[in-house]
């Protein structure tokens, strides 16, 4: 089933508690079945009447079926060849995933998918999960702690249980393994039943982690799965059987806490891998091997970018060289802003919890928030700008004319990210955002929004991810606040500001936020991983919860805010980009743009003087007069850790002729003839300014009368 051989370490010593297990097991298999058989009779009682089937992706075709008796794999199989029937993982139902092995309730629509889509991936590697998870139950007799199987937001899965006082490390991977392939080999399938929420306590009594999961749960039908010996909380879809599960590896454990929490109990967490052919894990492995060797945080070190110090954990600090490139970054962005028509402003990091009441972020979002007293006051540290931005506006009149009104910031934001959660640069505790926000009127949000979306392709083809990103448009979930109309009107804007935009994307029903629908950009990298930075969002509730308004003609109305990031969080960013780079950074955002390297003692001055004249051109150039040999030099600075773009040798003849021998990083061979500073001068300002001005858009002049309003 695949996976690198791990080297041969002593795996802990386990023997689980069998009597324990054995009597936990069949109590939940005897309740299960007994669950299953009622819900197994009241389906063919109730069954029966004719239903009709529309495949909308197969030409529309409608198919004839049995209400609560038809599957979709029974339409599967009368539709499709068998080979491409058995690829169809889980299918949707009117947009609502849905097992394929589960009786349809009515007529509907009906899509079916395979590994290759986004839901079928997903639904995949959820099983997996259950697989794994049987596979730890069985061998170490540990409580298992998620409402479901859990998918990573990459790639994989993973499972969470408590052990007690066992620890596991990658020793135990081959056993683990053997016992999915175990799994696998039986064919189990993925069985779902619904219960009440005493017939689940009654299920799990004795996992308290999942007696208290299921205390917290709504008032509604409980999902359970069995898969083999297992039972377990899920609200799924899964695919059909195990046997889908070709390739499947362990990848790392390690520890967490319950509920992300350092105050309760501390969790065991395996990390997995599945595919569907062997082929394909063959391929993931090769490209975590390539992405290892771009890890940020070993390259970050290298290059002495940044560091993290124990003494403030998941807080970054970076070095010289790593501020030249976030400075660089903020640069790009402030010209890009003032042409189009943002105003930069400045809030506090600090502020009254009264603001966060108000905004909704006390009560949905304080246990991620750092807060403390002052003055027997309640202050927090801000996590994020938007509060403060409406306070900006409405310190201010505003009329019509004036919008819409673009207010961005590079803040400093704090989150008080579990410690378990933080990772590197991807996600840490301090960090900067390109955050922005933008107050206008109804009418105007598809303009804006198209806008914004110009502006990231923009970007994104500068970094160099050129057309490499998805398109997610997210409508109103389930609980919301606002009216109806008032969401139709805005999902329908952002439809059309898509539809302009030209580039496919994809429809993420009742995924936004409870305050207003929303688009996600995924962009990959150049191993081809997924990571989501931009993101735009509408929000018709803060501009009511801090009583913003504008005038019109006929009185006021209130704006519309859109939530808006280009880069996300800098420090993702600059992860994501000293991966995709691998370190070596293009000229114009380079800390190490160029170094002036001595031949011989006899040169050193001259090299000084090229050094200067580079330095007062605005480059950021080092020099190496050291008494090694210029071929060490050039090593290292051709070097990992150094990666400099151009590399400038001088020696008598050069300093003779007021030259300089040039060398692009990684060539063997400088550049014939020598040039002379000005033109090297020249050179490195005709990249720079290539870069900038390539496919720059043409642009209007803002307008600043809001300015005015102060």
């Amino acid at each position: 089933m695949g996976g690198k051989e791990k080297a041969p370490v002593q795996p802990p010593a386990v023997t689980p508690d069998e009597a324990y297990l054995e009597a936990v097991r069949e109590k939940r298999i005897c309740l299960f079945k007994q669950f299953k058989d009622r819900q197994d009779r009241e389906r063919s009682r109730i069954g029966g009447d004719p239903i009709r089937i529309t495949l909308p992706d197969h030409n529309g075709v409608v198919k004839e079926g049995k209400k609560w008796m038809s599957t979709p794999m029974d339409i599967a199989k009368e539709i499709l060849s068998s080979k491409l029937a058995a690829s169809c993982l889980i299918a949707q139902v009117n947009g609502e995933p849905w097992d394929m092995t589960r009786p349809l309730e009515d007529s509907c629509e009906l899509k079916l998918l395979d590994f290759d889509t986004v839901e079928g991936c997903a639904t995949f590697w959820r099983s997996s999960a259950l697989i794994l998870g049987e596979a730890l139950e069985s061998l170490y007799g540990c409580k298992l702690c998620s409402l479901s199987p859990c998918t990573t937001s990459a790639e994989g899965f993973y499972c969470d249980a408590y052990y007690k006082d066992i620890t596991l490390n990658e020793s135990a991977f081959g056993r683990i393994q053997d016992k999915a392939r175990k799994a696998v080999a039986a064919k189990q399938p993925f069985e779902r039943i619904v219960v009440s929420r005493a017939e689940a306590l009654e299920c799990f009594a004795e996992n308290k982690f999942k007696v208290e999961i299921i205390r917290e749960l709504p008032d509604e039908a409980i999902t359970l799965y069995r898969c083999g010996s297992l039972v377990d909380l899920c609200p799924g879809p899964h695919i059909p059987n195990t046997s889908f599960v070709k390739a499947f590896a362990c990848l790392k454990a390690s520890s967490s806490y319950w509920r992300g929490k350092a105050n309760r109990e501390s969790l065991q967490r395996v990390h997995g891998i599945s595919f569907p052919d062997s082929k394909r894990l063959k391929e993931y492995e090769a490209r975590i091997e390539a992405a290892e060797e771009r890890n940020h945080r070993i390259l970050g070190e290298s290059q002495k970018l940044f560091f993290f110090s124990p003494l403030s954990p998941g807080s970054p600090n970076f070095l010289p060289h790593g501020i030249k490139i976030k400075n660089k970054l903020f640069s790009f962005l402030r010209q890009e802003y003032r042409d189009r028509g943002y105003q930069e402003v400045e809030s506090p990091n600090v502020y009254n919890m009264e603001i966060w009441e108000k905004s909704g972020h006390a009560m949905n979002y304080k246990e991620n928030m750092f807060t403390f007293e002052i003055d027997k006051r309640e202050f927090g540290l801000k996590p994020m700008n938007c509060p403060g931005h409406c306070i900006i506006f409405k310190h201010g009149t505003h009329s019509y004319r004036e919008l819409p009104l673009r207010i961005a910031e590079f803040g400093v934001l704090h989150r008080n990210e579990a410690s378990g959660a933080v990772t590197g640069l991807t996600r840490v505790r301090r960090f900067q955002q390109d955050d922005a926000h933008i107050f206008c009127r109804e009418s105007q949000i598809k303009d804006e929004v198209k806008s914004v979306l110009e502006f990231i392709k923009y970007v994104y083809d500068k970094f160099g991810f050129n057309h490499d990103y998805e398109l997610e448009l997210s409508t109103r979930p389930e609980k919301y606040l606002g009216d109806i109309e008032t969401w139709n009107k805005a999902e329908q804007q952002l439809r059309e500001a898509l539809l302009e935009f030209g580039k496919p994307f994809e429809i993420n029903e009742g995924d936004g936020a409870f305050y207003g629908p929303k688009i996600d950009v995924g962009v990959f990298d150049a191993l081809k991983r997924k990571h989501q930075c931009a993101t735009i969002q509408l929000d018709f509730q803060l501009p009511i919860c801090f009583d913003l308004s504008y005038s019109t003609e006929e009185g006021t109305e209130k704006p519309v805010m859109i939530h808006r990031a280009i880069l996300g969080s800098f420090e993702r960013m600059f992860a994501i980009l000293l991966e995709h780079y691998n370190g070596k950074w293009p000229l114009w955002l380079s800390p190490r743009q160029a170094i002036v390297c001595s031949i011989s003692p006899k040169s050193v001055e001259y090299a000084k003087q090229v050094h200067a004249k580079i330095y007062k051109a605005g480059f950021d150039v080092e020099i190496d007069t050291s008494d090694k040999k210029i071929d060490k030099k050039i090593a290292e600075a051709q070097d990992q850790g150094a990666q400099f773009n151009y590399i400038l040798v001088v020696g008598e003849t050069e300093a003779k002729s007021e030259t300089v021998s040039l060398r692009l990083r990684g060539s063997r061979e400088p550049e014939r003839p020598p040039v002379s500073i000005d033109n090297v001068i020249a050179r490195f300002r005709d990249e720079v300014a290539g870069w900038q001005l390539t496919d720059r858009v043409a642009r209007e002049p803002p307008s600043w009368g809001w300015i005015h309003a102060y």
